[in-house]
């Protein structure tokens, strides 16, 4: 058994972005290592793209389900949706296996079916105008701050059927909600569990608010949806109101950040995309690839397996490195 040459749970190894050299090295040398936890029981780092494809597509072998631990590098059947408690919320979808996963996924899908993506086009660029207007004068600005971030929030505030005048309550639950080690956004247990609480509240007063008055929203969706059969129950409800807000912010906004930050790392791709915008497609895709929006998720050996010939045991965490699967050589 290799083990990692540095914790790769440590924050500290991100201050100046993703280390691709030390997963440069993990790929070529130890790319299925064991790496330690001082405060757990340690991990499987998975780290080629081939590898990392095989266990998502066993999830009958490599769980992402809550009692299993869920999808994040703690253990969600213990502490629940990031403080929550775990009999406050169902679990989201992003932490159930198929089929459970599945019906979730269709209840979603209406939501961001390809019609309504073309509806939302025309109001993204009249808020990208209005964004970029506000600037206007200003001989410098924090790019993340002012475009980056603000964009993801609007829009999501739009979808949820939020007045745009709460999405700060958004942006603020959303980091609460993702970032786990960031003293900036989770100061004491006691700070997160009172913003969490807040959200919570929120969304059951949006719940009630649609029961009695839906509208095309995505919040009026998921009151009107049927699970089995079954109308969607209000855990049901904050389980997945709790992922629309922390994927609806975070993903979007890194990809906004770091695909601005590669253009001008490499002038002649910006060029390129300058001169002929029918790539923008393309580019948005290989955007998210080479940014690595989402750094890792987790899965749960459920029992004795194997993963590019290193034996795993069962109730062995794993953690897919999608940040070093997005630059594999042997596939990009």
């Amino acid at each position: 058994m290799k083990i990692t040459p540095v914790d790769l749970k440590d924050p500290e190894l991100y201050r100046d972005g993703i280390p691709h050299q030390i997963f440069t090295q993990l790929r070529r040398e130890a790319p299925v290592s064991w790496n330690p936890e001082a405060n757990g029981r340690g991990f499987w780092a998975v780290t080629r793209y081939d590898d990392i494809v095989a266990v998502s597509k066993a999830p009958k072998v490599f769980s992402s389900a809550r009692e299993h631990g869920g999808h994040r590098m703690f253990d969600e059947h213990i502490v629940g949706v990031a403080g929550l408690g775990a009999n406050e919320a169902e679990a989201p979808m992003i932490s159930m296996d198929p089929p459970r996963h599945n019906y979730y996924r269709r209840m979603l899908s209406p939501g961001f079916s390809p019609a309504r993506i073309r509806q939302l086009e025309e109001p993204i660029r009249d808020r990208v105008r209005t964004i970029l207007d506000r600037l206007h004068g200003r001989d410098t600005c924090d790019f993340v701050t002012d475009i980056a971030a603000e964009l993801p929030i609007q829009m999501l505030a739009e979808l949820l059927g939020v007045p745009q005048e709460d999405r700060g309550k958004l942006f603020e639950w959303s980091n609460a909600l993702i970032a786990e080690d960031d003293p900036e956004y989770r100061p004491s247990p006691e700070v997160t569990a009172q913003k969490l609480a807040s959200m919570r509240e929120y969304a059951i007063t949006l719940w009630n608010k649609r029961v009695e008055r839906p509208g095309s929203d995505l919040i009026s969706m998921l009151v009107n949806s049927r699970i089995d059969g079954e109308p969607m129950t209000r855990e049901q409800y904050l389980g997945t109101f709790v992922l629309l807000v922390a994927a609806g912010n975070e993903t979007t906004r890194n990809s906004i950040a770091g695909g601005f930050l590669a253009l001008a790392e490499h002038p002649e791709q910006k060029r390129r995309l300058l001169d002929d915008p029918s790539l923008m497609s393309s580019a948005a895709s290989e955007i998210v690839r080479w940014v690595s929006p989402v750094m890792h998720m987790r899965r749960t050996a459920l029992e004795p397996a194997e993963i590019g010939g290193q034996s795993v045991g069962p109730g062995d965490k794993v953690i897919l490195w999608y940040c070093s699967a997005n630059r594999d050589e042997s596939v990009f």
